[in-house]
């Protein structure tokens, strides 16, 4: 079974869980339990002329290289994958540069106000630092290693504005709009497989934002009593058209469930399981070709289903009332992607709100 059928199965447990007891906790008192897992984005609304400011930081680490659900070696990949843009000038018949490390970090800065009891607006802004480690194998074929390399860019990504449009108390439509305020044209220097250093525009996985205007419509659950809480969400990404290079980014759907529990006020301890599947780079930017896997717009994209724990604080009195610390950690259970590409070891998020 593909891991994002999942979907489904979460779903129906967002219907079966929507008759249970009322979502809000008492007004003013502050319960660990009133917001998701610091990882769900767009989890609950505000009261009209309530103000929300918050700050993440999304960590994750990829390694290894994975075709489907089967782990390969690099000296696999450089010497029996084939190269896309083989025959070009420079190009040799297979990947002979081969990603093994990937890190990426999002600082995320948002903003969310209650313009009513039903509607409340969101703007997140975010910025991006990308690192990639590649090994450079010598000439077109065999498997001596000429050198290693890293690749890195940074910048602001691509900025979302949404609105949380309540259905009822417990239900709530997530529609938003990501813009394209980041950069897809970044550059670095390469290692190629006849030693020579070359500038080059850096593939997919590393640019910082997507070039095109995205619808990200879904919908969110969420309940609570007072010792556990729960809830369910949906979420996409549907690319508008592609961007001034020539391609789109592969649409977006993921689904995730999560429940958590008060060990004492003001701490609570969550469980969520994500499924998610991306959808392969749609065309192609001409100034991105290389015997890389990255640079294949087909060896972008999978499923996967990621298990996660966390820890949501919440300050009940002193100077720090009504602050908010949420920790999240995830470690994938499946991952079937497509073609050669890093799979996620792991990823982590921090982030601190304040309601006003």
């Amino acid at each position: 079974m593909k891991p994002f059928n999942v979907a489904g199965s979460l779903l129906a447990l967002t219907c079966v869980l929507s008759g249970a007891v009322p979502a809000a906790a008492d007004e003013g008192h502050i319960n660990a339990l009133d917001h998701a897992p610091i990882g769900v984005m767009g989890d609950h609304r505000h009261a009209k002329g309530e103000w929300m400011v918050s700050y993440r930081l999304m960590h994750m680490d990829m390694g290894g290289i994975q075709i489907g659900t089967d782990n390969v070696t690099p000296e696999t990949v450089a010497t029996t994958i084939p190269n896309r843009f083989a025959g070009a000038p420079g190009q040799p018949p297979t990947l002979r540069i081969v990603p093994t490390d990937m890190r990426m970090d999002m600082h995320m800065a948002g903003v969310m106000y209650g313009l009513s009891d039903q509607v409340t607006l969101m703007v997140m802004a975010n910025y991006w630092s990308k690192e990639m480690e590649h090994i450079t194998f010598q000439g077109g074929m065999g498997t001596n290693q000429l050198g290693t390399f890293r690749t890195s860019a940074a910048g602001f990504g691509d900025t979302k504005v949404a609105a949380l449009i309540g259905i009822t108390d417990n239900i709530h439509i997530n529609a938003g709009l990501s813009l394209p305020t980041g950069s897809n044209t970044q550059t670095d220097d390469i290692l190629t497989p006849m030693g020579t250093t070359a500038t080059v525009r850096l593939p997919y996985p590393m640019q910082l934002g997507s070039g095109t205007f995205d619808l990200e419509p879904g919908i969110t659950y969420r309940d609570q009593n007072d010792a556990f809480g729960w809830g369910a969400q949906i979420r996409g990404t549907v690319r508008l058209g592609e961007n001034d290079e020539g391609y789109s980014y592969g649409n977006r759907a993921s689904a995730t469930v999560w429940v958590a529990a008060s060990l004492v006020e003001g701490v609570a301890l969550s469980g969520r399981l994500q499924t998610e599947t991306i959808g392969r780079v749609d065309g192609i930017d001409p100034l991105i070709a290389g015997p890389v896997q990255t640079a294949n717009p087909d060896f972008q994209g999978g499923e996967s289903l990621t298990g996660l724990v966390g820890v949501n604080f919440a300050a009940t009195g002193g100077t720090l009332k009504g602050w908010r610390l949420g920790i999240e950690g995830g470690i994938p259970i499946v991952q079937d992607l497509n073609g050669p590409q890093m799979p996620t070891d792991y990823s982590l998020t921090v982030g601190v709100q304040k309601s006003f």
